[in-house]
């Protein structure tokens, strides 16, 4: 049996951030939808997420735990927990009032193990319409709070507990606490999931899958691609072939400079400028999905050239990382709706003989630095701000033209530049600028002016699932807004986005 955990998906919002509070006690976990259980063979313990579903709704998200309760330890979380109670002889009833935000445990069993270094007073974040009444067949209170008296509980004869809060927000402070009581001490799981140890296995498992065969990757000049580069390099060696595409939709000068930062690192790359490709076949379209899809399909066209001038090449590698890729569900227990496409995400049409590779298939993005680190990758290679693979052609709004290519270039050049020069940068997630499809009056040398808008965009996160805009000092915007006006031309006016996401994504298509 392996140190794995398993995190069932009832379509909460907070799912992945319970994935990352394991892996952050270097424990490796996975997530997948409650109607599409694994092997459990392949796990030591499971965890129930929560869900926007009521148990008491008429046909709630219901899973068969026979194979999963007192076989395998067992954690609920909210909706984990009604259902653990509502459906083994407790009760679940509407709140009396709405228990959403910060809450203080008021009642801890301290002697139990799942409750250890946790004392009354402990802050805990609350999201639920529901409570439990009533505990389960043998069920047994650990904690509560003001206004719920079971927060927590465990089932008698069986490695089983359930919390009505959500340990996984940073709002409960002693939520990385209670799961490692949970996965470590009742649990058993070891914490052997780190850095090293990834690159350790993933090297192996990349030399036994790929052998002797060749591989092509195509760089970006992010963090994703450039750590699977490194990964298979360690790997493979010269059989590795990176591609670096420019599509006419990178930042200023990144082809170049980028091209030769690759270079010095000792990967075999080559440089391919298809910028004339790309904006031909992207003239006139203004649909963001179909924009993406677009630059998806040069992009695939682009490598399938490449690919025939690496005799005997058979893999294509891709720097997919798992958010990407988890299947979520939707309230309902079907498939969540698209947001948007993922470029490198669901594979090579038939006409592309080449197998995909993922080697970064499994972490989350912050994960992939530190694999980087280990590996010995420039810090500021690593630091770099995550960049959408369409490139600037989802930051111009409407349709895409070289000249609004080469405004949007300079408008962010001047941004990214301004962060750096101000210290600013290493306290961003990400940061661009959009082109608007707006034109705006203006006045200039006492001349009326009827130019472009532009938005800048600067968020903290963490994992770019939820994100808050930053809050840049006044003196700094007002020096940015002054300095794109001036130097830009065809941009008179600059605003900038104090939007979150939710309910706002990062990006604006």
């Amino acid at each position: 049996m392996q140190n794995n955990v398993l995190i069932l998906d009832f379509g909460s919002q907070y799912t992945q951030l319970i994935a990352r509070r394991v892996r952050e006690l270097n424990i490796y976990c996975e997530i997948h939808p409650f109607n599409k259980v694994p092997d459990l063979n392949n796990f030591k313990a499971v965890i129930l997420s929560g869900s926007p579903s009521s148990v008491r709704a008429e046909n709630p998200p219901h899973i068969d735990l026979a194979e999963i309760r007192g076989k395998k330890p067992l954690l609920g979380v909210c909706y984990g927990a009604q259902y653990l109670a509502h459906f083994n002889e407790g009760k679940v009833a509407p709140s009396n009032i709405r228990e959403y935000g910060r809450a203080n445990l008021s009642f801890v069993k301290s002697e139990e193990t799942f409750f250890e270094n946790i004392e009354v007073g402990s802050q805990v974040w609350m999201s639920h319409s529901d409570t439990i009444k009533k505990l389960p067949a043998n069920g047994v209170c650990l904690a509560s709070t003001h206004d719920v008296e079971n927060a927590a509980y465990k089932i008698e004869g069986e490695a089983t507990y359930a919390i009505q809060f959500h340990p996984e927000v940073y709002h409960s402070t002693d939520g990385k606490q209670l799961l490692e009581n949970f996965l470590v001490k009742i649990a058993d799981v070891a914490q052997e999931w780190t850095p090293n140890s990834f690159v350790e296995t993933t090297v192996a498992e990349l030399k036994e899958k790929i052998g002797e065969e060749k591989v092509i990757l195509g760089l970006s000049g992010g963090v994703d691609s450039t750590v699977a580069a490194v990964l298979l390099h360690k790997a493979i060696g010269k059989n590795l072939y990176c591609i670096f595409v420019n599509n006419g939709l990178l930042r200023k000068n990144e082809f170049s400079g980028v091209l030769e930062q690759y270079k010095g690192m000792g990967l075999n790359v080559k440089g391919v400028d298809a910028s004339d490709r790309f904006l031909g076949e992207l003239a006139g379209e203004s649909d963001p999905e179909r924009k993406r899809k677009i630059i998806g399909k040069v992009f695939v066209d682009v490598f399938d050239d490449e690919s025939k001038l690496v005799e005997g090449a058979k893999w294509l590698a891709q720097g997919t990382i798992y958010p990407d890729v988890i299947e979520s569900v939707s309230a309902t227990g079907g498939p969540s709706a698209t947001i948007k496409s993922h470029h490198n995400v669901g594979g090579l049409p038939d006409y592309m003989k080449l197998k995909v590779v993922e080697p970064l298939r499994a972490l989350f993005k912050d994960e992939v630095r530190r694999v980087g680190a280990s590996m010995g990758i420039d810090k500021e290679l690593l630091g770099r701000h995550p960049f959408p693979g369409p490139g600037l052609a989802i930051r111009i709004l409407g349709d895409i033209t070289a000249e609004k290519v080469s405004i949007l270039q300079e408008v962010d050049a001047i941004f990214i530049k301004g962060l750096r020069d101000a210290g600013l940068y290493d306290k961003v997630w990400q940061a661009g600028a959009i082109l608007l499809p707006v034109n705006s009056v203006g006045v200039m040398g006492d001349e009326r002016t009827y130019e472009k808008c532009v938005a800048l965009r600067a968020v903290e996160s963490t994992d770019g699932m939820t994100a808050d805009w930053v809050n840049l000092p006044y003196e700094f915007l007002q020096k940015t807004s002054n300095a794109i006006i001036n130097k830009v031309k065809g941009v008179n006016r600059v605003v900038y986005d104090i939007s979150s996401k939710p309910p706002a994504t990062i990006e604006w298509e």
